[in-house]
């Protein structure tokens, strides 16, 4: 037995447990006369939601979701095989944009994971007091990939068009989000794909992520269908709308977490060269299939939020929705903990109970939980004897085992052997907080895989 034999198994119960649904339904289908269609679903999903989301709509607080099995089981979260590939954590409400884009075609560009035969998204409304019309929607391949080469241009005949409990459109209620029907596309592996969205009226407050470090487009009026992207004239390194990205993929076992801060966002590294470390983790695990689902947002704490600023709600909050929701979620890796220290928390006690908060979550679920120590940053305008005291008592605790399942010694990995409370030189992206491509480079090759092994969960 490999020492993946927690995903594998898991993978090998998805496959079973969705042949066996797969025969009863279509029994029911012919015992009642009736066949069965993806609809959108109103208020929170109940009965048709699993932990992953399935199509329909309800709050992004995750209320309706269902619980999973106790951590350290292989038993699936679900009876589908659907595996996010792509994720993004939604932090505010866009600054300039209180009305949205009326008449107007958002392209997200998002880079995959993994791959499938299959595509769904997810569109959030988190951040709007007004409901969302999306009046038309799509999803195409890009021909992007590499250092400065995104772009909004499609792969011809990649193309498709996505619908909403098969309608062309949808309205998104304030504060809730949807889920679109599946359609068929042969998505690549660590691939760009564009995915689309046309609002013909005003919807309010744009639900966005900030700090993409990607590039993505608008043009005016519909051209949700364009192959070309001669319409696409402005561009932002954000993403609009779009907080999720799940395949079909039967080799798939499922998917990996990265829950943080600008760090796992990938501040500091080059724009449209998917350089962060989470990116880094996914290359190591696509052969065996596995996806990574970046959940970082910029300036995030553990226990207090800022989404007025772009920064989120607090970790603690937005634990469920961003992390534990996600479609064949098997773990979490979580790396937060600094923005509390820079903005005035000097109690250690407090990140760490924090900190315990999210493994506890997390076990709920039967997820496991792999934790990093706080990583250097003197040099950093608010460095101070005191801040760097906080995060070496924080690092203890969590060094000690008695904050995650497992640990992922990153301030380790990042620090100047000379002057530990400093990134090395070589890892600094210049502000002495945030690490540059060598240094995500370097978290993301640290991390041992065999941490994601089924293990004694930790004692709280």
């Amino acid at each position: 037995m490999t020492r993946y034999r927690g995903f594998a198994l898991l993978g090998a119960l998805v496959g079973i447990v969705a042949l066996v649904c797969g025969a009863i339904i279509a029994g029911l289908g012919a015992m009642t006369g009736t066949g069965t269609t993806g609809t959108t679903g109103t208020g929170t999903g109940a009965g048709t939601r699993a932990a992953a989301g399935s199509g329909g709509q309800g709050s992004d607080s995750g209320s309706g979701a269902q619980a999973r099995t106790p951590v350290g089981t292989a038993a699936p979260a679900s009876a589908d095989a659907w595996t996010g590939t792509w994720a993004a954590a939604p932090g505010g409400a866009e600054p300039g944009a209180p009305n949205g884009f009326p008449g107007r075609t958002v392209r997200n560009v998002v880079h995959t994971s993994i791959g499938g035969t299959s595509v769904r998204v997810t569109l959030s409304n988190l951040y709007s007091p007004t409901p969302l019309l999306i009046g038309h929607a799509s999803v195409a391949v890009g021909r992007g990939g590499g250092a400065g080469a995104s772009s909004a241009e499609a792969v011809p005949g990649s193309m498709r068009r996505l619908l909403f409990g098969q309608r062309a459109g949808v309205t998104i209620p304030p504060g809730g989000r949807v889920v679109s029907d599946p359609v068929p596309l042969a998505v690549p592996y660590a691939g760009d794909l564009l995915v689309t969205l046309y609002t013909p009226v005003a919807g309010g407050p744009v639900t966005y992520h900030r700090q993409a470090t990607q590039t993505s487009y608008l043009a005016l009026g519909d051209r949700t269908e364009d192959l070309g992207s001669a319409a696409y004239t402005e561009s932002a390194t954000v993403w609009r709308y779009l907080t999720a990205v799940d395949v079909l993929n039967r080799r798939a076992p499922g998917a990996v977490v990265a829950f943080g801060d600008s760090i796992t966002d990938g501040v500091g590294s080059r724009v449209d060269a998917n350089g962060r470390w989470p990116d880094v983790l996914a290359g190591r695990l696509r052969e065996r299939h596995i996806g990574v689902l970046n959940a970082g947002i910029g300036g995030n704490r553990v226990l207090l939020g800022s989404p007025e600023m772009g920064r989120g709600a607090s970790g603690v909050s937005r634990f469920q929705q961003d992390a534990l929701d996600r479609a064949g979620v098997k773990a979490v890796v979580i790396d937060l903990g600094i923005n509390d220290i820079l903005r005035g928390e000097t109690d250690p006690a407090r990140i760490t109970a924090g900190l315990r908060d999210l493994t506890r979550q997390a076990h709920a679920r039967g997820l496991r939980v792999i934790g990093s120590t706080l990583t250097p940053f003197g040099g950093y305008h608010t460095y101070n004897p005191v801040t760097e005291s906080v995060r070496e008592r924080v690092n203890a605790e969590i060094r000690a085992g008695r904050v995650f399942d497992d640990v992922v010694d990153f301030d380790r990995a990042l620090r100047d052997p000379y002057a530990p409370h400093r990134l090395r030189p070589a890892y600094d992206s210049g502000d002495h907080l945030h690490p540059n491509d060598a240094g995500y480079r370097a978290m993301g090759r640290h991390l041992d895989l065999r941490s994601l092994e089924e293990k004694t969960p930790a004692r709280l």
